[in-house]
């Protein structure tokens, strides 16, 4: 049986991974009007990575017998003042949900819940790659900072990345 303190903070992670997915939604929206179509086609599919997370939660939850609560979404952001600024805010949306799932970890441990110690193993694993790679594109928009040349080919080689 997973306490009602575990069951709380997943329930609220789940929320977060869903929130997760509706900023990306929004900072692809931006990118897609402002003709960034490589950006825009990564943050859809890390929106969609983000959906899937929050349903692995779901599904969790479910196997071990706990109440789901879907709980109110935020409002995504659609306007930003430059790509460097998309990935800064998606960089620290990754870090605040790292930032959860160790809080996850460390409840699962106290409370000895061994399944839920397993599960969010998993995404702690997941959030070092997530991390990483939105670090690494705020690194290159930093030293591209307004070249629109250098803008432009990072923005061919966001459009390259394969299914989420």
């Amino acid at each position: 049986m997973i306490t009602k303190t575990i069951q709380d903070a997943l329930n609220e992670q789940i929320r977060a991974e869903l929130n997760s997915s509706y900023a990306y939604l929004g900072m692809s929206t931006h990118c897609e009007l402002h003709n960034f179509h490589g950006a825009a086609k990564w943050l859809r599919l890390q929106s969609e990575e983000e959906y899937r997370h929050g349903m692995r939660i779901v599904d969790f939850m479910l196997a071990r017998d706990c109440q789901v609560e879907l709980r109110a979404l935020d409002g995504a952001v659609v306007e930003f003042e430059s790509l460097l600024a998309i990935f800064e805010t998606a960089l620290k949306q990754e870090e605040e949900v790292s930032r959860r799932i160790d809080d996850i970890y460390v409840k699962a441990f106290d409370e000895k819940s061994f399944a839920t110690l397993i599960e969010m193993q998993w995404f702690l694993t997941e959030q070092v790659r997530e991390e990483r790679a939105a670090r690494n594109i705020v690194h290159k928009l930093q030293l591209v900072r307004d070249d629109p040349a250098a803008l432009l080919e990072i923005d061919r080689e966001l459009g390259q990345r394969g299914t989420a």
